[in-house]
């Protein structure tokens, strides 16, 4: 491991002609690489408890060699059933000898100093415009910290309510706007995250791991920890990568990609791209354009049909999504699309995918915002757009686990504001609380029970009253809700939807 540090301006004022002091707090790396580019050599270090998207490559003056941790022997972890143990992802860890004799390069924890300040980390995104990808993901925002996955337990003093006890709006102590009040349920064993409901102390289990798209992060080396790609130009703009994608070997020593923005394949300089724009005659996404308004639109495109566009999405994707694994099978997937039009054709902003056949009600396996269109209401924009389709399905959908960090900003975001608009417009009849039940908000909207729920916890709203469960809106939530509702500009119009559901089931073959 390593450690980062950034001066910070010393404090108390600065007299005329003194020198400005500068404190230099330190923040554990790890060396990954090391290459030599004319006599000079370089150092890939992977900062401890960042995002990987910080990831650098930093020159020999910036390392304290003085405070090198070399990589620990772990204690054997216990067997069962007489098989060995899984091993924990520390970065100090037994150093082969045979990796050591051959002169493989290994991480090595050592401290390092930088000479500039290290970006705060980024608010919370569900305020303002959390968009990416899902990064699930929106991209390019380097100053979000890595988060291990962790459960959301859910705590003792707050009960669950059942999924089917009406709800009833009332005001409490005269300090909440609102408040939605469940009707006494035996307590059932929820989980937040939408995982197995069946835990034996109550307590939420883990997120599950398995999925489509799901990254196997047991086997990564130290290969695919490390950015591979420079820089990809993709039409008027430039995209920084954040993480390995496993394009030809030949194409990372370039310092530049260059996509064609419509087919998106791939080509070794500017020559090669203006050739290859004389022969492609695509001016917007294979496949069906199923939904229009304004400049907004969005392909649905078969990942069988469509193979090699397919491809192209997932090797770009996988430059912004560390959490899911590239599969070059695309058959059991569809792609959709989301482009922003003008008189050139239709330029990609972001897309999602999704099972043909998902047994674990997901209606997203991946998601992400480009860059260049962050922060913009894209996001929410694509997310919506997955729930909607969810409605003309007839089902209650969820994104497949585990979310990026800005993937649960994002989806944490829109889970809040579609289900306060939900209870801010309940109405009393014959003067008495309007009532709603867990499943009937998941009905309305499409989104599982089960994150209903988290939201709700999240939020803080649920409270056990007089044998009741209470959902208190106070007035800083609604008008918080009130304020973000008024920058939330792009909506999902369902009139200018034109999708008809497919049973895939029925399919011999996708």
């Amino acid at each position: 491991m390593a450690e980062v540090v950034s001066p910070v301006p010393g404090a108390g004022r600065r007299e005329p002609g003194e020198a400005l002091a500068f404190a230099v707090p330190t923040a554990l790396a790890e060396i990954l690489s090391v290459k030599d580019i004319s006599g000079r050599k370089l150092f890939y270090v992977h900062y401890i408890d960042f995002n990987k998207r910080l990831d650098e490559w930093v020159t020999h003056e910036r390392l304290d060699l003085k405070k090198i941790q070399f990589p620990k022997k772990e204690a054997k972890t216990p067997t069962k059933n007489g098989l060995p143990g899984s091993r924990p992802g520390s970065p100090e860890r037994e150093v082969p000898a045979s990796a050591q004799a051959s002169g493989k390069t290994l991480p090595i924890p050592v401290q390092i100093t930088l000479r500039f300040n290290l970006p705060k980390e980024r608010e919370a995104i569900p305020g303002g415009e959390p968009d990416q990808p899902l990064s699930s993901s929106s991209c390019l925002q380097p100053n979000h910290r890595s988060t291990k996955r962790k459960v959301e337990v859910v705590s003792p003093a707050t009960p669950v309510p059942s999924e089917t006890a009406p709800a009833s709006v009332f005001p409490q102590n005269g300090s909440a706007r609102r408040a939605v009040a469940a009707q006494p349920g035996r307590k059932r064993k929820s989980n937040c995250l939408g995982t197995d409901e069946d835990s034996s102390d109550g307590i939420p289990s883990a997120p599950r791991m398995t999925g489509s798209l799901v990254s196997d992060r047991s086997h990564d080396d130290i290969v695919t920890r490390m950015k591979n790609i420079e820089c990809i130009e993709l039409g008027r703009h430039r995209l920084k990568p954040w993480y390995f994608s496993p394009y030809p070997q030949e194409l990372t020593a370039l310092p530049v990609l260059y996509l064609c923005e419509f087919c998106l394949k791939y080509g070794r300089s500017l020559k090669c791209l203006q050739r290859h724009l004389t022969k492609c005659d695509l001016r917007h996404p294979p496949g069906n354009e199923i939904y229009r308004k304004g400049t907004i639109s969005f392909f649905e495109i078969d990942g069988r049909k469509n193979k090699s566009y397919s491809q192209n999405l997932c090797l770009l994707a996988k430059c912004f999504l560390d959490h899911k694994t590239l599969y070059y099978d695309t058959d059991p997937f569809l792609f959709y699309v989301m482009t922003e039009y003008d008189c050139k054709g239709f330029h990609i902003v972001g897309y999602f995918s999704k099972e043909k056949e998902s047994t674990e009600d997901y209606n997203v396996a991946c998601i992400l915002t480009l860059p260049p269109y962050q922060r913009r209401g894209y996001g929410k924009l694509l997310i919506e757009f997955s729930y909607e389709l969810s409605k003309v399905e007839g089902k209650t959908g969820t994104p497949e686990k585990p979310l990026s960090d800005l993937g649960l900003l994002s989806y944490r975001s829109y889970w809040s504001q579609t289900i306060l608009e939900i209870l801010m417009g309940l109405k009393s009849e014959s003067g008495e609380r309007p009532q709603i039940t867990i499943n009937e908000i998941s009905e309305i909207t499409s989104i599982k029970k089960e994150d209903v729920i988290s939201t709700l916890q999240y939020l803080n709203l649920i409270n056990y009253y007089k044998g009741q469960y209470i959902l208190t809106l106070s007035e800083d939530i609604v008008d918080g809700h009130e304020r973000a509702m008024l920058k939330r500009l792009l909506r999902i119009d369902s009139k200018c939807l034109h999708f008809t559901p497919k049973d895939w089931s029925k399919r011999g073959k996708w």
